[in-house]
């Protein structure tokens, strides 16, 4: 049977692979002699991994980065071989045969991870690759100094775990005169006079853009190549996302009049209000009601009274009546309102914004001359 698509859809969603393209370039060029890798867990931070990691690829990158072994099939599945693919939290018992027969590279994190996967090579008689992750400071996943140490003194270890990357990450990347990045790599520097011949990574999007000093052999960017700014030292980053919804109905209301949920919004007088097909439902963060705006050309639409699953309301009073209709599409990120505006007003950053933005929109991919409309439900 044949899969039936709806023509009509309340919101879109632009994504530039060019831009992604430029952005990696960028901070190639910032990061060189060290290479460039590129994180793309969290499905390529909410814009598909399907189409940003070839993109990726294309443009010269080949270490990859996710989170979960479940994301590292999806990557290979749309990069194919020839990459690196490494799994930044390590494997769950019982995972480590998966990843090794798939050639993932796990990044071990701690001594129990490390005791399984030497296990797994003893068994098949032959070391297996990994990255190994010291907790320089932000004790959040990591080995301890202590035990990098025990691991170095152990005349068996290199025979079971070849090391193809030794890491750790910074906490405080985003603030370059941030005294922590300083202890973060001396402490880092401890652990790798213990591994003196493996390939070092110390910098995320932040880090890139710190002297060079913190680039060691990799960086690894994340929220940079999606035209993000990670820290007030980074610059030439392009933006990668646009995200429109329609007007699904417009209204005159009189002063008095409640709006929404709770009645939270009262008018303050005759005020012309359009409801917008977009909502939390759709990873339009519920706090921006009453804070938040959408945008249509040079005039802001504040949102008014609550936002709802599916839809919220804007105030389109200072737009004439007849340049807006039913049907028409309005901004909510894009040349008036940046990701990181959007982020400023929902008192969090442009990483969750992208990230929950979810699979009812339609997406809009555009590669070079070329788009490819993806619509809602049938991504995959």
């Amino acid at each position: 049977m044949a899969t039936l698509v709806c023509p009509t859809y309340s919101s879109v969603l632009r994504i530039d692979l060019d831009a992604i393209r430029a952005n990696y370039r960028t901070i190639a060029g910032v990061v060189e002699p060290a290479r460039c890798g590129a994180v793309v867990k969290a499905d390529a931070y909410g814009l598909g991994i399907e189409k940003v990691a070839p993109a990726l690829r294309d443009a010269g990158c080949s270490e990859f980065f996710v989170a979960h072994l479940s994301e590292a099939i999806a990557l290979f599945d749309a990069i194919g071989p020839g990459g690196t693919i490494h799994v930044l939290n390590g494997l769950e018992p019982d995972c480590e045969e998966i990843c090794a027969t798939r050639g993932f590279v796990p990044v071990l994190n701690s001594a129990s991870q490390v005791g399984r996967w030497r296990d797994l090579a003893r068994r098949g008689g032959a070391p297996l690759p990994a990255a190994l992750q010291i907790d320089s400071g932000m004790s959040r996943l990591g080995l301890r100094f202590e035990d990098a140490a025990e691991l170095s003194a152990d005349p068996e270890f290199a025979g079971d775990i070849t090391l193809r990357l030794l890491m750790t990450h910074l906490a405080c990347a985003d603030a370059p005169e941030s005294p922590v990045n300083r202890r973060q790599r001396e402490s880092f520097l401890r652990a790798r006079a213990l591994f003196p011949d493996v390939p070092a990574s110390v910098s995320n999007s932040g880090g890139a853009f710190l002297s060079p000093a913190f680039h060691f052999d990799l960086v690894r960017p994340g929220i940079a190549l999606y035209g993000a700014q990670p820290s007030p030292a980074a610059a030439g980053l392009v933006p990668v996302v646009r995200l429109e919804a329609r007007i699904l109905q417009i209204r005159e209301v009189g002063e008095g009049t409640g709006v929404g949920y709770g009645l939270d919004y009262v008018a303050g007088g005759d005020r012309r209000l359009a409801t917008i097909g977009i909502g939390y439902g759709d990873g339009w963060p519920r706090n921006l009601g009453g804070a938040g705006a959408a945008w249509f050309m040079d005039r802001r639409l504040p949102i008014v009274g609550r936002i709802s699953m599916d839809s919220l309301t804007v105030d389109i009073s200072s737009v004439p009546a007849h340049a807006l209709h039913e049907g028409d599409f309005v901004e909510l990120i894009g040349p008036s309102q940046p990701l990181s505006d959007v982020a400023r007003d929902a008192g969090t950053i442009p990483y969750e914004i992208l990230t929950r933005l979810g699979e009812r929109h339609q997406r809009i991919y555009r590669d070079g001359a070329q788009t490819e409309v993806v619509h809602p439900g049938v991504r995959r």
